[in-house]
């Protein structure tokens, strides 16, 4: 990451110390992570101390210091456990364990709730939300092998 991406996305922010974590969201958005170089940049652009910004950083599980995988997210909330998600979460665990590629490249997790129940079930696929999911639908919102 270059200082000059760091700085485009601080100055999107007007240079506000108050803005720390929309810019810390925006870095690991970009970036899958929260590089050091770029942890050192904010701290030095928005005049705080490096261990303010690192604080912040890993006090939000959300944060992380170390390239993360891609991401399947499949939500076992309520109103998307009623309408069948725990067989859809079964079923893309399966094909998960299936690929290789898949398990390289992303990561499976289940949450309580993405609060967009009206479309339970739901999955999000590196940020996209997915709704209405049925073991079906699940070839169209995976992620596909590239070819070789």
């Amino acid at each position: 990451m270059s200082a000059r991406e760091v700085d485009e996305i601080i100055e999107s922010y007007g240079s506000s110390k108050s803005s720390l974590i929309a810019i810390l969201q925006d870095i690991q958005s970009e970036y899958r992570h929260l590089p050091e170089d770029a942890l050192r940049r904010v701290a030095q652009r928005l005049n705080i101390s490096l261990s303010e910004v690192y604080s912040t950083a890993t006090f939000f599980q959300s944060f992380s210091l170390t390239p993360k995988k891609r991401e399947v997210c499949v939500c076992l909330g309520t109103a998307c456990h009623v309408r069948g998600a725990p067989k859809i979460f079964a079923e893309i665990e399966r094909r998960f364990e299936a690929s290789e590629w898949l398990r390289s490249e992303y990561q499976v997790e289940s949450v309580n709730c993405l609060g967009a129940c009206a479309l339970a079930p739901v999955i999000v696929v590196d940020g996209k939300y997915h709704g209405r999911m049925t073991i079906n639908s699940l070839d169209d919102a995976l992620p596909k092998e590239p070819s070789e």
